[in-house]
């Protein structure tokens, strides 16, 4: 039913960008608010970023605040994540995944998952 798949994950040098793609199907992106999440060697998995459907409200780690810029394309049913200054803390498994029962991105119950997209930050 539903399903996310993500994309843009790569090799990247400290400093640089990327910007990941979160293709969502079976939710629409005005219903359904979406986080992005990532795992980091040795360390817990950590909410990065989250869009709210209802309004647009974006929240965001304090780790990546005003770095990275979570955004939404309608049109294309996908959920973005621009990350710049990347540095090599950044490096890890990022996921997304979809607020399933409709309650917004503070109150979320994230249960449907992509399978992630690497991305690694190193000289």
């Amino acid at each position: 039913q539903v399903q996310l798949v993500e994309s843009g994950g790569g090799l990247v040098q400290p400093g640089g960008s990327l910007r990941l793609s979160c293709a969502a199907s079976g939710v629409t992106l005005d219903y359904y608010s979406i986080g992005w999440f990532r795992q980091a060697p040795g360390k817990e998995r950590e909410g990065v970023s989250c869009i709210r459907a209802t309004d647009g409200t974006t929240y965001y780690a304090d780790s990546v605040k005003g770095r990275f810029t979570i955004s939404r394309d309608f049109a294309k049913n996908t959920v973005y994540l621009q990350m710049n200054s990347l540095n090599p803390e950044d490096t890890a498994v990022y996921y997304c995944a979809t607020d399933v029962l409709g309650r917004g991105c503070v109150r979320a119950e994230f249960g449907s998952w992509g399978q992630g997209t690497q991305v690694t930050v190193s000289s």
